[in-house]
């Protein structure tokens, strides 16, 4: 009898060279730094979620017509809400300079509702296998627009634009 190694999950998709499923209900949220108002200022986005209900919400560009005039809006709007069902901590993440996050979070009137959390080089949109590359338009890869529930490290609700763009089922209502 011969003994074969099995391979952790995240083992065998590293040895994949396409893309395998995005992240799911169930999975762990994975240990990215992300930054917030500043490059020193790292925040790990999977210690900030170790024993805590936090919703995490993405999309493809601060400062762009869908992200502003909808979205983060709807986040800031409902945040009394849903942190009223238990939710520790709103986070808002987007493959932008924390400047940039932090200058979009102060125009949104964002205050203490919802984290401004820069993924400056898209590893979390990487490592959630949601990146959508847009450079044709806003000049690099960014993040599909996708909302999460997020209960002690692990996704606990997921939605993901079919599109990768559209607002639909990751707006503030869906999540709550």
């Amino acid at each position: 009898v011969r003994f074969v190694p099995r391979l952790t999950s995240t083992a065998a998709r590293n040895l994949h060279t396409t893309r395998m499923a995005p992240v799911a209900v169930g999975d762990s949220i994975p240990s990215v730094d992300l930054f917030e108002n500043t490059p020193g200022n790292k925040v790990n986005i999977a210690d900030l979620c170790k024993g805590k209900k936090v919703v995490i919400f993405g999309v493809p560009g601060a400062f762009t017509p869908g992200c502003s005039k909808t979205h983060l809006p709807g986040y800031v709007a409902k945040a009394d809400e849903i942190k009223g069902k238990g939710v520790d901590e709103i986070v808002c993440v987007s493959v932008n300079d924390p400047f940039v996050m932090e200058a979009w979070g102060a125009n949104q009137n964002v205050g203490d509702k919802v984290r401004m959390l820069a993924d400056t080089g898209a590893s979390l949109a990487k490592a959630l296998e949601i990146d959508l590359d847009l450079s044709a338009v806003l000049g690099s890869v960014r993040c599909k627009r996708f909302s999460m529930l997020v209960e002690d490290g692990k996704v606990a609700k997921l939605n993901i634009e079919p599109d990768g763009t559209g607002l639909t089922c990751s707006l503030a209502e869906a999540i709550i």
